[in-house]
């Protein structure tokens, strides 16, 4: 209870005390914290610490800037690696095997069989036939008949008409247009981008592997094996076969015959229809003061033209009896006895030594240096100037004359004379005379003599020789391939990935607060020059120093240490360790210490 009264207090003291430091540490030193475990950059006026590059010019008061920091990242290389492995390997061995096999031989035998032999036989018969024969005659008679005359007239009369004369007349008008004229204006324009420029850097590694060397070792095993040997033995069976046996028979068929007759037919003519006129008549037309002919009426009529004979050949079928001589075969079986050999295998028990390799993969340990390039991408500020060109269009007043013509259609009469043809027709009598020809058909009897074939088969018997196969069996010697398993020992590459770590610079932009030196701001940290140990406004020589943020005893000209700020008093000491503050031996992000 006795101790909650100081928790106010404390807690005043140390808000003074943290502004009266906070004005010391911007009056003597500016101080950015920030951080980091890989190191710390430390700017004034564009310089750089650790190889760190930032903005020209310094931080500006209440802006930022861009740091350089170091990250760690992990890159996997790949490596390629030999490994061994075992794998069966099948291999063959040449065996010596004793087979049988089925050999064709080809043989001869006389088979008896029946051809039918055709026999043709001239025969002659006389056939009796009616033609009919053509007769014409010529005939005459005389036709009368009337035909009109044209008579042409030649006559003429006057036609008035009305024609459309085009009349044309010039007219002129004035036309007020906008035309939008371009106006071009070049602009300039500066363009501040930053160029990310790579650096290489050669560093070297040892790697240490194994390689697994191969050692043969010979052996000797001995294998025993089976050698079948052939016997041959003579054996005779009996076999049946069948043979075909030729067999004559006579049987009785039907056979359809006939014979061609000659028939004759007459066909009456075909009905022809023909135009018939009238006889005409005279009449006198007194409109014309003539007589005029009016021809008849025209009539169709239809005639039958005379009848015709035709022959034609009628087929009249009969049937007639025959004997006929056939041939047949008979199946009869028959027995024969063939020699033939067996063989048959005779086991044999052999022994041999064979000699074979053993491999064993023995390990070797080796070492082999590799060579790595590591890129860097350092930042670079650069600047451009842009060249545009900018078009904005001004409206313009413009005139223009227009010429036209308008055309107006004035009637104007006017007359021609026409001549034209009359045509009149004349009746005149005219007479002419036709020849006509009469076809008739007078029947004819003629007689021919045909001469035709007939055919016979007549049996023969023939003997021909037949082939055909026999299987005989056959011993021989063959060499099989044995399969056989085997383990080969066989290296192999794999591929695979490998962590490396690599520090890398990346930019960083920080904020900056504004500093307060001795009641009055500054811009940057190169303005701290006037703000500093010695300086009239801090109290004047070395003993403003103190207050400022300079060690006393380094002189005035020599700052302080970079990671300690001015000396604080007890009670901020108390409240550091109260509350956790910062020691003095922490790495930080530092500034320069002093403004001297």
């Amino acid at each position: 209870m006795k101790r909650l009264w100081l928790l106010p207090a404390l807690t005043m003291i140390s808000i003074v005390s943290g502004a009266n430091s906070a004005s010391a540490a911007y009056c003597g030193a500016i101080s950015y914290e920030g951080c980091s475990g890989c190191g710390g950059s430390v700017v004034e006026g564009g310089a750089v610490a650790d190889g760190a590059v930032v903005a020209d010019g310094g931080a500006a008061a209440g802006g930022s800037y861009t740091v350089m920091r170091s990250v760690q990242e992990t890159v996997y290389e790949q490596v390629q690696e030999t490994r061994y492995r075992t794998r069966t390997e099948t291999y063959y061995e040449d065996k010596e095997v004793q087979a049988t096999r089925m050999v064709q031989e080809q043989r001869t035998k006389d088979v008896n069989y029946t051809v039918m032999v055709p026999t043709y036989e001239t025969k002659t018969r006389t056939i009796n036939y009616t033609v009919n024969k053509p007769v014409y005659e010529q005939h005459q008679r005389v036709i009368n008949y009337t035909v009109k005359k044209p008579v042409y007239e030649t006559k003429t009369r006057t036609i008035n008409y009305t024609v459309m004369k085009p009349v044309y007349e010039q007219h002129q008008k004035v036309i007020n247009y906008t035309v939008k004229k371009p106006v071009y204006e070049t602009k300039t324009r500066t363009i501040n981008y930053t160029v990310m420029k790579p650096v290489h850097e050669t560093r070297t590694k040892t790697i240490n592997y194994t390689v697994m060397v191969p050692t043969y070792e010979t052996k000797t095993r001995t294998i025993n094996y089976t050698v079948y040997n052939t016997v041959k033995e003579n054996k005779v069976r009996t076999e049946t076969y069948s043979v075909m046996v030729p067999q004559t028979y006579t049987k009785t068929i039907t056979v359809n015959t006939g014979s061609w007759e000659t028939q004759t037919e007459t066909i009456p003519g075909p009905v022809q229809r023909r135009v018939v006129r009238e006889p005409g008549t005279w009449s006198y037309d007194p409109c014309s003061c003539k007589c005029v002919y009016t021809p008849g009426e025209c009539r169709v009529e239809c005639v039958q033209c005379p009848p015709k004979t035709i022959c034609k050949k009628v087929w009249v079928p009969s049937c007639e009896q025959r004997e006929v001589t056939c041939t047949k075969y008979v199946k009869e079986c028959r027995t024969r006895e063939i020699p033939y050999t067996v063989c048959r295998k005779v086991p044999e028990c052999r022994t041999k030594v064979c000699e074979y390799k053993v491999c064993k993969m023995v390990p070797e340990c080796r070492t082999k240096t590799c060579n790595y390039t590591v890129c860097k991408m350092v930042p670079e500020c650069r600047t451009k100037t842009c060249n545009y060109t900018v078009c904005s269009y001004v409206c313009e007043q413009r005139q223009k004359v227009c010429n036209y013509t308008t055309c107006k259609m004035v009637p104007e009469c006017r007359t021609k004379t026409c001549t034209y043809k009359v045509c009149n027709y004349v009746c005149e009598q005219r007479q002419k005379v036709c020849n006509y020809t009469t076809c008739k058909m007078v029947p004819e009897c003629r007689t021919k003599t045909c001469t035709y074939k007939v055919c016979k088969m007549v049996p023969e018997c023939r003997t021909k020789q037949v082939c055909y196969t026999v299987c005989r069996p056959e011993c021989y010697t063959k060499i099989v391939k044995v399969a056989k398993c085997r383990k080969v020992c066989e290296p192999y590459t794999v591929t695979k990935c490998v962590p490396r770590v690599v520090c890398k610079q990346v930019p960083v932009t920080v904020c900056c607060p504004a500093p307060t030196c001795c009641g009055s701001s500054v811009s940057s940290a190169s303005d701290m020059g006037a703000c500093g140990c010695g300086d009239s406004s801090c109290g004047g020589g070395c003993g403003a120093a103190a207050d400022c943020g300079c060690d006393a005893g380094c002189g005035c000209a020599a700052p302080a240490p970079a990671c300690c700020p001015a000396k604080k008093s007890c009670i901020e000491g108390l409240l550091n360790k109260l509350f956790g503050g910062r020691s003095c031996n922490s790495c930080c992000d530092v500034a320069p210490a002093c403004g001297c």
